[in-house]
């Protein structure tokens, strides 16, 4: 059914299933997050076992966001949503059942691939549903439904872990799960890409190799040893099959990578942008719970609101940056939300120490505006350099970008704790908690660069063209 033959009620549930879809995934991330520290308790893992429960999950989601987005397109956008939502709510089952570290994270690494399905053919049905001030509406109203799952899911997860336990973290997406496979069934027409072919094998396996071998190195260095046999050869496989992965990109006739986009330097500025909401931004999720259980002994239903300050923000900071600032460029709101999030983190580094929450609060709510900020801009900045046509191969190469980005934030900022509690500190306490985030405003402070390099008008042209939306 082509999309101006739907009805605007019809679309609005289109809306509302491809939004409520994405928002389980943030939903169940953020849900997580607040439970490592039980689940590494109760699976007697140390801090290598939890981050593969976060690692195994995003190796998987990133690895195979890109040939989501070619399945999408050649298979149909909705039967690949409930293809992953099937995964999904199955993986989930298991998690929420697993006796052992190595159960959990076999599952966490399935239930990554049934995240990538779902996540990226949303993204591509609502692409293909809207045109126009349609689809930028329909893209704020996306961002914002994501703003709700990451400003609730700390708290659920606090809420869930504490009064029910861990495991209910991962068994709560099995009737959301059911819910979301019979409404995507019911209100959400079939949609792909008559032009797509045959799906990118080589670079599937490229891809994921190159992934796993260099995170796998990341969360392994501390412990083996940065110079070490096994880190370097991961190192220097990871480098490998990623060449290998662009060689086969370039030779491929309609690649799942269009590496051509990255001539575009407004295209180049928008991954910058993502990279650092990624790496600086949304991978605070995942270090701000250890944080605040490690430095104020929360238990996890108490963290859980802890990080209200910095969750909030992610709800209303995107509506109200809607509202003041409707005529800026991607490049200047860009710009605009890395370097509050870089003022933020340094915030977060400057007083992780101070042994106040109302301290660390304050800092929370500015990194949480910047995060906020970002979610949606990111996503359509990159959307917006990429053609119509293509809906699929672009939400996955925005959400491969934005979830690699993260993937890497966790692996390195995660190999700096581990090393500042190798010291002889303790994990997840001030002095390891700052130097993560003083990482992390760094990061964002790369990404701010970048973009206000490559997404600057040519040189002469009308100041208009600088508040003007690419």
């Amino acid at each position: 059914m082509p999309p101006d033959a739907l009805t605007p009620r019809r679309k609005t549930i289109v809306l509302l299933c491809a939004a409520a879809t994405s928002s389980l995934i943030m939903l169940d991330t953020n849900i997580v997050a607040v439970s490592l520290p039980s689940i590494a308790r109760d699976l007697h893992a140390g801090f290598t076992g939890i981050q593969w429960v976060i690692s195994a999950y995003l190796i998987t989601f990133a690895a195979l966001l890109l040939p989501a987005g070619s399945l999408a397109d050649l298979h149909g956008r909705r039967r690949i949503v409930l293809v992953g939502i099937a995964a999904f709510l199955a993986s989930s089952a298991v998690c929420g059942l697993a006796t052992s570290a190595l159960t959990l994270d076999l599952a966490r690494a399935v239930q990554g691939i049934g995240g990538a399905l779902l996540l990226t053919s949303a993204l591509a049905i609502i692409a293909s549903t809207f045109t126009g001030t349609e689809r930028v509406r329909a893209y704020a109203f996306w961002g914002t439904c994501l703003g709700i799952a990451i400003t609730l899911g700390p708290i659920a997860g606090g809420i869930i872990t504490g009064t029910f336990g861990w495991r209910w973290a991962f068994l709560i997406n099995v009737p959301l799960c059911a819910l979301f496979f019979v409404a995507v069934r019911a209100f959400v027409p079939e949609s792909r890409d008559p032009n797509a072919r045959r799906l990118d094998i080589a670079g599937i396996i490229l891809l994921s190799g190159a992934l796993f071998a260099l995170i796998s190195a990341l969360i392994d260095g501390n412990s083996a040893g940065w110079t070490s046999a096994s880190i370097l050869a991961r190192l220097g496989t990871a480098v490998v099959l990623g060449a290998g992965f662009l060689i086969a990109e370039v030779r491929q006739t309609r690649p799942m990578l269009d590496l051509t986009l990255f001539r575009n330097r407004m295209f180049l500025g928008a991954a910058f942008g993502t990279f650092g909401y990624g790496a600086s931004a949304q991978v605070m999720i995942f270090f701000l719970p250890i944080y605040l259980q490690s430095a104020f002994g929360l238990d996890p239903m108490a963290a859980g609101f802890a990080m209200m300050p910095f969750a909030v923000p992610m709800f209303v900071a995107p509506r109200i940056a809607a509202w003041l600032l409707p005529h800026w460029s991607h490049r200047h709101a860009l710009m605009l939300g890395l370097a509050v999030v870089a003022s933020g983190d340094a915030l977060l580094a400057a007083l992780a120490g101070a042994g106040s929450y109302a301290v660390a609060a304050g800092a929370m709510l500015v990194a949480g505006i910047g995060t906020g900020m970002l979610n949606p801009e990111t996503a359509k900045a990159m959307q917006a350099q990429t053609p119509p046509d293509r809906a699929g191969m672009a939400s996955g190469i925005a959400a491969t970008v934005r979830f690699v980005s993260l993937l890497l934030g966790v692996a390195v900022l995660g190999a700096i704790l581990a090393g500042v509690a190798a010291g002889g500190r303790h994990l997840g306490g001030a002095p390891g908690f700052a130097a993560v985030a003083r990482a992390a405003a760094a990061i964002a402070a790369l990404a701010f660069a970048g973009v206000a390099t490559f997404m600057a008008a040519p040189r002469g042209a009308p100041f208009s063209a600088l508040i003007q939306k690419s």
